[in-house]
C-alpha cells in the first residue's frame, strides 16, 4: 500500500481535475503507479497559481481520492494523468462525520433504553446492536 499526496492549486498549471485525474511530469510517474488501487490525499499549497508571487491557497489536506489508472497525456510530452474515482471532499465528510455522531448518540440512547446496561461497561456491541430494531 502506498501513501501518496497530490498536490493542487485553486489556479493549477497542470490539467488537474481532482474528482477525475491529476495530471503531472515523468517526475512522479513510478509514485504514481504505486498508488494505482489505494486511497491519496489532496493538498492545496499556499501559492494559489503557477506564480512565485501568488498566494491564498488554504495550504490544507482538501480531500481524498482512490488512483484507479495512469495514462500517458497524448498532448503534452512526458506528463502523464492519474485518473481517479470515489472522490471525497473534506467539506462533505464533515457533514458524514456530523451524522455519524449524531446516529451513534441516538443508537447509544436505544440501547441503554432497551438493554438497562451501563454504557461504560464492557459488552459486545455487535451482538447489542443485532438485537435493536431501527
Amino acid at each position: 500500500m502506498t501513501k501518496a499526496i497530490f498536490t493542487t492549486k485553486v489556479t493549477p498549471s497542470y490539467n488537474d481535475l481532482p474528482e477525475v485525474r491529476y495530471h503531472f511530469p515523468r517526475t512522479y510517474l513510478n509514485q504514481a503507479r504505486q498508488a494505482v488501487g489505494d486511497h491519496i490525499i489532496y493538498y492545496e499549497p499556499r501559492r494559489s497559481s503557477a506564480e512565485l508571487s501568488s498566494f491564498g491557497g488554504r495550504q490544507s489536506y482538501f480531500g481524498v481520492a482512490r488512483v484507479t489508472a495512469v495514462v500517458e497525456d497524448n498532448a503534452v510530452a512526458d506528463h502523464y494523468y492519474a485518473l481517479v474515482d470515489d472522490y471525497l471532499d473534506f467539506d462533505d465528510l464533515s457533514h458524514l462525520l456530523k451524522a455519524a455522531s449524531t446516529m451513534r448518540a441516538r443508537l447509544r440512547r436505544r440501547m441503554a433504553a432497551r438493554t438497562r446496561v451501563h454504557l461504560g461497561a464492557p459488552c459486545d456491541l455487535f451482538q447489542m446492536m443485532s438485537s435493536i430494531e431501527y
